[in-house]
Parts: C-alpha cells; sequence; structure tokens
C-alpha cells in the first residue's frame, strides 16, 4: 500500500511491532486520553498490545474490523494507526474510521496522509461503500484530518462518547465511495 511522495505508509501490524506501540501509547497516554476514552493500564503493556495485533489478524480474517499502523517513511518509526471498524456488510456497505498520531507528528499533514491511504484501501480492495468518522469539536485537528481526506459534515451526535467521565457531542462526518455514487 506504499504510495510514492507519501511521508507516511500505513500497514497491518504484526507481533515484532508490540514493543514499539507499547513505548508510542505510553509516550502520548494523556495527550490520547484528552480526547477519548481512558484504556486500562494493561493496555500500556506490550503484552497486552501483543494479543491486540494477533487479535487484529483473526478480525481481519473475519472481516470485522481492520488495523493499520502508521509509519514514517524515513525511518519505518511507528508513529500512529488507522482502524477500521463497525464494519456492517449486506446493503450497508460500511465501516467506521478511528486513528491516534503519536503528538510529536501531529500538524504536520502525516494523518491525513494514512487516513487517505486507508480510505482508498477500504473502497478499492474491502469494497465499502460508506466510511463514518467521529471527532470532538475540541479537537479541530482532528476534524481537519478528516475534511482534508474528503470527508464532509453531518451533524453533531449529542452525548455520544464518555471520556473523563464527561459525555461529549462529537461532529459526524462521512466520505462515500466515489465509484459508487449514483
Amino acid at each position: 500500500m506504499q504510495m510514492l511522495d507519501q511521508r507516511v505508509y500505513v500497514r497491518f501490524p504484526e507481533e515484532a511491532d508490540a514493543e514499539q506501540l507499547t513505548a508510542m501509547f505510553k509516550r502520548n497516554r494523556e495527550f490520547f486520553e484528552k480526547f477519548s476514552p481512558t484504556n486500562p493500564d494493561e493496555f500500556y503493556t506490550e503484552e497486552q498490545q501483543l494479543q491486540i495485533i494477533k487479535k487484529s489478524k483473526s478480525d481481519r480474517a473475519e472481516d470485522r474490523k481492520y488495523d493499520f499502523i502508521v509509519c514514517h517513511k524515513q525511518d519505518d518509526r511507528i508513529i500512529g494507526n488507522v482502524g477500521l471498524s463497525f464494519v456492517v456488510r449486506g446493503p450497508l456497505q460500511c465501516c467506521m474510521i478511528g486513528y491516534c498520531l503519536d503528538q510529536d507528528y501531529n500538524g504536520k499533514g502525516y494523518m491525513t496522509e494514512a487516513v487517505k491511504q486507508v480510505v482508498r484501501y477500504a473502497f478499492e480492495e474491502l469494497k465499502f461503500h460508506r466510511i463514518t468518522g467521529e471527532a470532538s469539536p475540541r479537537n479541530p485537528g482532528s476534524m481537519r484530518v478528516l475534511e482534508n481526506a474528503g470527508f464532509h459534515k453531518e451533524g453533531i451526535s449529542q452525548s455520544n462518547v464518555k471520556i473523563n467521565g464527561v459525555w461529549e457531542d462529537h461532529q459526524v462526518l462521512a466520505i462515500i465511495n466515489p465509484s459508487e455514487r449514483s
């Protein structure tokens, strides 16, 4: 899935990535928890990351969820992840995208590049019709990622996600497979 002129590439996680993923999540724990539900302490262990990677393989094989890691092209360092979850087939052919990026790499367009790559894969390889994403209004950078990747705003999902003990609204954005527009 690597593309020319990209500064990042996405790929499926491998068991050998557990150490780097653990380090990235630990380094960014406080930053990620500002905008996402809190993970339990065991999430921040190499053992747990290894289990998540193993589960991601079976989820992918069973068409339930698709996890990708984002790597900086210059040094192959893992700088984030992107996931396609809530996969629904049949007449809907849709999923939801979510992502996180190491704080040191924020604001440079890396996640927009990664999201575009995953969206292309989702439409061309997985044949999804529609992908939704949600972003906290308190996190305009995340909203820009989706908009810059071609998503359009659809509305506000009120009292949608509990973050740090508070139910928060989220902006809902979506993108439709351009080859399936009618």
